[in-house]
């Protein structure tokens, strides 16, 4: 919420996703009239191929895509469960594998915008102590260079990574 009121803050309008509506849109009416609330479960391909036109209803073409989707899920490897594990590395994943191609493609077609990912400290040093969650955010690190260095790019963007 803090990326959002920052935005706000400098005069944006923001789109916050999230697939429960209740938490979603009393986010929103704090935030006030600049965010709007988009329900998407962003685990469900389909959803999040289709968000990029119900964004652009809601505050018109997409500048900034913040991919901040994510869980955490820490501890020992020998001590954690596999099932909270796989459901933590596919949101703090997939979401993002998702949603960038959703968005891009109308970010190159406008030769602008920007791509914020949130990965933090665990996705550029290993922490021992919660080796899953460091390896998912490895995985966004990973995506993020991938996609900035791909030689085969049609865009000047920059993909940065929020802290």
């Amino acid at each position: 919420m803090a990326c959002a009121q920052i935005l706000i803050a400098q005069g944006a309008r923001v789109v916050l996703i999230d697939r429960a509506s209740d938490r979603l849109n009393a986010v929103c009416e704090d935030l006030g009239d600049a965010a709007k609330p988009l329900v998407i479960d962003v685990l469900d391909g389909p959803q999040v191929s289709g968000m990029l036109p119900q964004i652009e209803n809601l505050v018109g073409p997409l500048d900034i895509f913040h991919a901040n989707a994510g869980a955490y899920v820490g501890g020992a490897a020998a001590e954690g469960n596999p099932d909270e594990w796989d459901r933590m590395l596919n949101l703090n994943i997939n979401a993002a594998f998702r949603s960038v191609p959703a968005v891009l493609p109308a970010m190159i077609e406008c030769k602008t915008g920007d791509i914020i990912f949130t990965s933090l400290v665990a996705g550029v040093v290993p922490v021992v102590w919660e080796p899953i969650y460091t390896a998912s955010k490895f995985a966004v690190q990973s995506l993020r260079r991938c996609w900035m260095t791909d030689p085969k790019k049609k865009w000047k963007r920059r993909l940065q990574t929020g802290r």
